[in-house]
């Protein structure tokens, strides 16, 4: 087992990368050496060509709008005690390189608990679950382009990247075209997190424009007196200001 990496390790190969690789839209190396489980995990091998993309899309699966429900996109009203934690809507438009909105998007959400919990076998980290709270979600784009969710925001969490690791907290999302295949994954972050530069996730976005346009702005006129705080956080999915996408993690 390799020793684990402490933070002037970190330090230094966020040093040794930024600037290089990624591109002018700030997409990282896909084997970013801070990022440990890159190592692991990134593909080595090359594209396998399919042949006959039409029959991968019949045979693999799909979704409808009538499966996604009125209470998909609230996370607090999926069960039937409150959850614990701080209440947020999330709100925002999905967009194509010319600023035009993407209808009919599937977005989905999931992510930790207010403890930073999520509820998943592998997760053992010892904090608290939170019987009212799943921290899975769904809805899709209106006309406008527009997402919206009502969640609890998530807490920090651990994650044995190095010494003293812990996430920021955040939100991941996944969105889908007109066939499964079509999918682009990311995460939305806070603003203000005083983690953001030991993460070495968000880190491996050497392009600081680009990191930039992960992290979500509060918006006070977004904010339900008594009852929730507003962030907008709008995803491009193409072009110069498009929106950080996960790729081979």
């Amino acid at each position: 087992m390799s020793e684990p990496l402490n933070q002037a390790d970190i330090d230094r190969e966020i040093a040794e990368l930024t600037g290089s690789g990624g591109g002018p839209s700030g997409h990282p190396a896909r084997d970013y050496t801070p990022y440990r489980s890159t190592l692991l995990r990134h593909p080595k091998q090359p594209l396998v060509a399919i042949k006959d993309p039409e029959a991968a899309e019949l045979n693999g699966p799909a979704f409808g709008v009538t499966d996604v429900t009125a209470l998909d996109n609230d996370l607090t009203q999926q069960h039937l005690g409150e959850p614990l934690g701080e209440r947020i809507t999330v709100t925002g438009r999905v967009l194509d390189r010319d600023g035009h909105p993407v209808r009919g998007q599937l977005v989905e959400i999931w992510q930790a608990n207010a403890s930073g919990r999520y509820l998943h076998q592998r997760d053992d980290h010892p904090a608290p679950l939170d019987p009212n709270f799943t921290g899975v979600g769904r809805c899709l784009t209106d006309d406008d382009g527009r997402y919206r969710f009502t969640t609890i925001k998530p807490g920090a969490y651990p994650w044995r990247n190095h010494v003293n690791a812990w996430r920021p907290a955040h939100i991941h999302f996944s969105l889908f075209g007109t066939a499964f295949t079509q999918r682009l994954v990311t995460q939305m972050y806070f603003p203000g997190d005083p983690l953001f530069p030991y993460d070495p996730i968000l880190q491996s976005v050497t392009d600081e424009s680009a990191r930039q346009r992960l992290v979500a702005t509060y918006a006070h006129e977004l904010s339900q007196p008594e009852w929730s705080l507003g962030y907008r956080w709008d995803i491009v999915l193409d072009g110069p200001a498009a929106t950080w996408m996960e790729e081979g993690r």
